[in-house]
């Protein structure tokens, strides 16, 4: 269950919930079969899925692990555009006369709505970590938008939320600008990977490069000429490698052998939900630890971000 990316978000003023109350909230707003008229939908799914007996959260030493199922039906636009282009053509054959626009808009909505109950059903678990110690949120997700999902069937779920995308004092692409510039401006425990993006100031698009040696001379003269890292694979003392980006995202997650490995010696019984929260557990104190790092290394936390309800 090792989370493979990582939106942050920063809690204002939680409600106070206790592991009974949170779980009452969340079983009243609980995943359901998607309805044959229904686009998509969210609800909370177990983490553990059978394994866990319907348990839709979990929850060790201050940190708690919950998941959505979302379920989308998948009607491509290609097949709706064509069924409505034979509908207009056997319209304006058979009446003589130029289909409106506006007609063609209730068509199309006429067609989305009979073909949707046959369309295919596209489901995705997708976990949510709460460090309540720390009041920090974080979503395994791989777009900003899907985390943002999460955060509003969170809000629904509680009433009310108050959460914004964790930030910098120091913007994200000027640190990690200057950390590949200068290796002398590296933190001690930062070691830099082999992946860069690079963004021009003006409108000569993007440079990305992958399995290269970021302190060649090719690099250091894309930065001379005015390009900026918006993107930077690094790791932290072995413990977690992953790609930075300049919203804080944290992409292609991956933890250290000795983190795995204490892991898999974790007397667990072979008890597979006993095997998901020691991995959860395990992960979520190496995450919590090296993000208090990484923020300390873009010179603290900006606390001036307005807060979302």
């Amino acid at each position: 269950m090792w989370f493979k990316h990582l939106h942050l978000y920063r809690l204002h003023g939680a409600p106070e919930l206790d592991s009974t109350m949170l779980a009452d909230a969340l079983d009243a707003h609980a995943a359901k079969p998607l309805g044959t008229a229904d686009a998509r939908r969210l609800g909370w799914t177990a983490p553990a899925g059978r394994l866990g007996g319907g348990q839709l959260l979990h929850e060790i030493q201050g940190h708690r692990l919950l998941s959505v199922l979302r379920q989308e039906r998948l009607l491509p636009a290609s097949v709706v555009k064509e069924e409505v282009d034979e509908q207009v053509a056997d319209i304006e054959a058979r009446e003589g006369r130029k289909v409106t626009r506006k007609e063609k808009t209730a068509l199309k909505e006429q067609v989305t709505e009979e073909l949707l109950p046959r369309a295919f059903v596209r489901s995705q678990k997708i976990d949510l970590w709460w460090d309540t110690r720390r009041h920090l949120i974080g979503i395994n997700a791989s777009s900003r938008t899907r985390a943002e999902d999460l955060l509003d069937l969170l809000r629904e779920t509680l009433g009310s939320l108050k959460a914004t995308p964790l930030s910098s004092q120091t913007l994200p692409i000027r640190a990690m600008t200057t950390w590949l510039g200068d290796p002398a401006s590296r933190p001690a425990d930062l070691q830099l990977g082999d992946q860069v993006e690079l963004k021009a100031k003006g409108d000569d698009g993007v440079l990305r490069a992958r399995q290269v040696d970021l302190d060649s001379d090719e690099i250091q003269q894309l930065l001379e000429s005015g390009r900026q890292a918006s993107k930077l694979a690094m790791s932290l003392e072995g413990r977690l490698s992953f790609v930075l980006h300049d919203d804080l995202a944290l992409k292609s997650l991956r933890f250290g052998d000795a983190l795995i490995e204490e892991a898999d010696h974790a007397d667990d019984g072979d008890d597979a939900l006993a095997r998901l929260e020691t991995d959860f557990i395990l992960m979520a104190q190496a995450l919590s630890d090296d993000i208090v790092r990484l923020i300390e290394w873009l010179d603290g936390e900006n606390t001036q971000a307005p807060a979302e309800t």
